[in-house]
Formats: C-alpha cells, structure tokens, sequence
C-alpha cells in the first residue's frame, strides 16, 4: 500500500528553472522514481546536459527553452510536451531567485538606495513566474480535472530575514498565491487539482553563496548566524527536498492542498532561545 500511495511513476513533470541546482536535483530524483521530466529552463545548454545525464542513468527526460515570464515561450513549452507525451501531470515551479543589487549589504547598499529596476526584476520572476506558468499548464489541469502544482516558496515567507526585503516579499506572494490558487482550482474545477508549496531552508546554492560563505569557504558572519539558529546545525542538501516533493505529488497526499512545506532542518521551529 505504502509503494502505491507514494508511486510517481508514468507521471509526466514540468520543471520551470530545472536546471539549476535545487531543481536540477528533484529532476534527476523524480526520473529516477519513474517520472517523465521536461527541464524548463532559459539555460537551454544546462538543461540539455542534465537531461542526458538522466538519459544515461535511464531515466526519461526533455530539455525544454522557457521564458517564465513570456506567455508565448510557457504555451510553447507545454505544447512541446503535450505533443510528445499527451499531458501535463504536474507543473513545479521552481524558478525564481535574488539580485546582488536588490540586497542591502551595509555599509555600501541600504535599504533606501536600491535600484528600483532590481527589485522589480526579482519580484517579477518569483511572483510573476509562478503565476504565469500556472496559467497555462493550470488551464491543461482544469480542463483535465486533475493535475498537481507545487509552487517553490522559501523560508523568507515564514520569517523574513535581513538584507534581502525584495525576495522576502516576493516569496511571501507566493506562499500567499500557494493559498489563493489551491481555493480557486477546487472550487472552479474540483478536488482533483491541487496547489502546494516546499519552502526550503538554507541551501547553498551560487545565488546565496556570496552572502553566506568567504573565499576560502569559511562562514561568513551572516552564515554563521544561519547555522546557529538552524537545530540540526547544517545546511541542507538538494536531495533532501525530494521526499516532501514527491509526497506532494502523489496520491498519498490527495487530500492535501493550499499548504506550504517547511524543508529547513527546524529553522523555522527555533526562536534563537
């Protein structure tokens, strides 16, 4: 019963940013439980890569040009994988992410002189480029009456942290769209659509890094504050999102929606007390 309720295998899943690091390990993961994953991403060449490298591992993957924030570009996307495999079962949105320039890194960058133009370009891609592409495969699911999104939030939605109020509030939109999309696609197209989000913890990853390491690798003062309010006193691993993914994806979650998932080793669980 346990393998049946947890099987994603035979499902076919649209990554958007599945080349990065976190999203590239759920690829490489979900393929290896059976999955048929299209890596959307606007690195076509990285995503060509981690596709073959599924392929080699036997595993069955696409790599698929996406503009999250391009209508023609998303519909472009989904019918290439309409057309090679029928339907979309599950959209994870996993693009996203910071700009050095919309951080405040005191003394040289505060709050007050950061460039308008950098906060809209992070607000727009983790807002923006969740909403659009559950647009369009969103329409393929209400139409089916079936399907699945699992949203990527962060822990900044829980908690916002220091530095970096752009991505705070723009993660915070998702985690609240997360809530809004779950309501209307039960109430609209029935309980067989479903809306969730993962909220990673820290992850190291190249957007964070200059933040939370030095050059020699050590923690940076910032990082060192992460670690010592994260219980199990590390960060995390790409691969350690996969088990709340694939739950959320399977039938062992059917009657789960609008949540968003804290994956953070119990940052979000510690006051620092």
């Amino acid at each position: 019963m346990t393998d049946i309720l947890f099987d994603i295998s035979g499902k076919t899943i649209a990554v958007t940013g599945g080349a990065g690091v976190l999203c590239g390990a759920m690829c490489k993961s979900l393929a290896q439980r059976g999955a048929t994953v299209a890596i959307l991403d606007l690195n076509i060449d990285g995503a060509k890569a981690l596709a073959e490298e599924i392929k080699a591992d036997g595993g069955e993957a696409s790599a698929v040009r996406c503009n999250v924030l391009d209508h023609e570009s998303i519909r472009a996307a989904y019918e290439n994988m309409t057309e090679a495999w029928g339907q979309v079962d599950v959209l994870v949105n996993g693009a996203g992410g910071n700009k050095k320039e919309a951080t405040c890194v005191p003394p040289e960058t505060a709050f007050f002189g950061l460039d308008a133009d950098a906060m809209r370009w992070v607000f727009d891609l983790n807002c923006l480029g969740t909403m659009m592409p559950s647009q369009v495969f969103g329409q393929h699911m209400a139409d089916r009456g079936e399907g699945v999104i699992v949203n990527v939030s962060s822990m900044n939605a829980f908690r916002p942290l220091t530095r970096i109020a752009a991505y705070s509030a723009a993660k915070g939109a998702v985690s609240n769209f997360t809530q809004w999309l779950s309501t209307y696609m039960c109430q609209q197209h029935g309980d067989k659509v479903r809306v969730n989000a993962i909220a990673p913890g820290f992850f190291l990853t190249e957007q964070n890094r200059f933040l939370l390491t030095n050059e020699d690798g050590s923690p940076t003062a910032r990082g060192q504050q992460i670690i010592d309010h994260t219980p199990m006193g590390r960060y995390g691993t790409p691969e350690e999102l996969v088990g709340t993914l694939v739950w959320l994806i399977s039938d062992a979650a059917r009657f789960v929606t609008g949540i968003v998932v804290p994956v953070d080793g119990g940052f979000s669980a510690y006051s620092g007390v």
